[in-house]
């Protein structure tokens, strides 16, 4: 009897052994099954994904089954959702939840990252329209053609420092190229300050054209009207507008800025006016900025057309962007006898403004 038991004890383990072996290859045989009907459902995985990220990102979604491919009617307005630079992909699917985009954000999530969507995610502005389903809403922020992008001018940047802001805005435009454009058409100084949305495939004429002509949308014949009153061009008045753009610190001293220049341009005194140095200096490699400050008196004795210390008038071009306000600074600028002015010595930003040059130098910080 206990040689038969044994035996019998025997053939049930190896019988067990068997099934054991049998539904492990079944389940290998499922697994390797799992990539495949990923596949077939929700298109070739990314070719930079490991085996494991492969797979776990192949069961979430086949466990998903269709949520991704689901319509809400409810979603019936235009979307217009921004990408910033440096936005995490947590952050971005944290806005598309909100926004009621994506509803499934786990599966969602796994097939940004099947599809190498995550990795290819660029800073702009995305347009959703009605109707969408997840599938579709990932679709779009893995087109970089999709995308609107957001273009800032700051007013007092030079063209230079508008060009080093295109290559993080995933535009095809080069900066060498809108660079080229700029001086080919003399448009330093007329390209508008101002947010704009553009697509990422303008080119760089059009990108330029486009900020030229919110330049010129501002001109009306009031404006004209009140810059040729003070004896200038209109080209004048955007070279001046620029001086007085990077002089001021406080909007409000811009009339003021201004009436000292026309001032001094009148009884045919040099303007003196720091920036114009700063513009032909070119960008300072040891501070890193383009407008070196503070300028030595060597700097002063630049020998360059746009240094308005060593030459009389205004300097041959403009030397920045200035703002609308600048511009009508200038068109309707104080009326004062000034002829100086320095900053304030309290670090306010204003400036104190002086009829005599002995005055002026009676201002000057102790």
């Amino acid at each position: 009897m206990p040689k038969r038991e044994s035996r019998g004890k025997g053939f049930l383990v190896l019988f067990i052994l068997a099934l054991l072996l049998v539904a492990l290859c079944l389940l290998a045989g499922i697994a390797a099954t799992i990539p495949a009907r990923t596949a077939e459902l929700f298109g070739p995985p990314s070719a930079n994904l490991t085996t494991t990220k492969l797979y776990q990102q192949s069961v979430v979604l086949l466990l998903s089954q269709n949520a991704l491919f689901e319509i809400y009617p409810e979603n019936n307005t235009e979307i217009l959702f921004p990408i910033d630079p440096g936005d995490s992909l947590d952050e971005i699917l944290t806005g598309l939840t909100h926004l009621g985009l994506i509803r499934h954000t786990s599966q969602f999530r796994a097939y940004l990252i099947y599809t190498g969507v995550d990795t290819r995610i660029q800073p702009g502005e995305y347009l959703f329209n009605p109707g969408l389903s997840e599938m579709e809403v990932a679709q779009i922020l893995s087109s970089p053609a999709a995308p609107l992008t957001t273009v800032s001018i700051l007013a007092g940047w030079r063209v230079e420092e508008i060009a080093e802001t295109l290559p993080d805005l995933g535009l095809i435009v080069q900066p060498d190229q809108f660079l080229q454009i700029v001086q080919e058409e003399s448009k330093e100084g007329y390209l508008s300050p101002g947010i704009y949305q553009v697509s990422r495939e303008i080119s760089a004429k059009s990108l330029v054209s486009l900020f030229y002509e919110r330049f010129i949308s501002q001109i009306n014949p009031e404006i004209e009207t009140r810059i040729s009153e003070q004896g200038l061009s209109l080209d004048e008045a955007v070279i001046l507008a620029s001086i007085v753009e990077r002089e001021a610190i406080v909007e409000e001293e811009m009339p003021l800025i201004a009436s000292v220049f026309l001032n001094r341009l009148r009884v045919d005194l040099n303007l003196g006016a720091d920036p114009t140095v700063q513009y032909a200096l070119g960008y300072n490699e040891t501070q890193r900025v383009w407008w070196t400050n503070p300028l030595s008196l060597d700097d002063l004795k630049l020998p360059s057309s746009y240094n308005t210390y060593e030459n009389p008038g205004l300097p041959p071009g403009p030397i920045c962007n200035p703002s609308s306000t600048a511009l009508d600074a200038v068109a309707n600028p104080a009326q004062t006898t000034y002829l100086y002015f320095r900053a304030a010595c309290d670090g306010s930003g204003l400036h104190i403004f002086a009829e005599t040059f002995e005055e002026h130098l009676k201002n000057a910080c102790e």
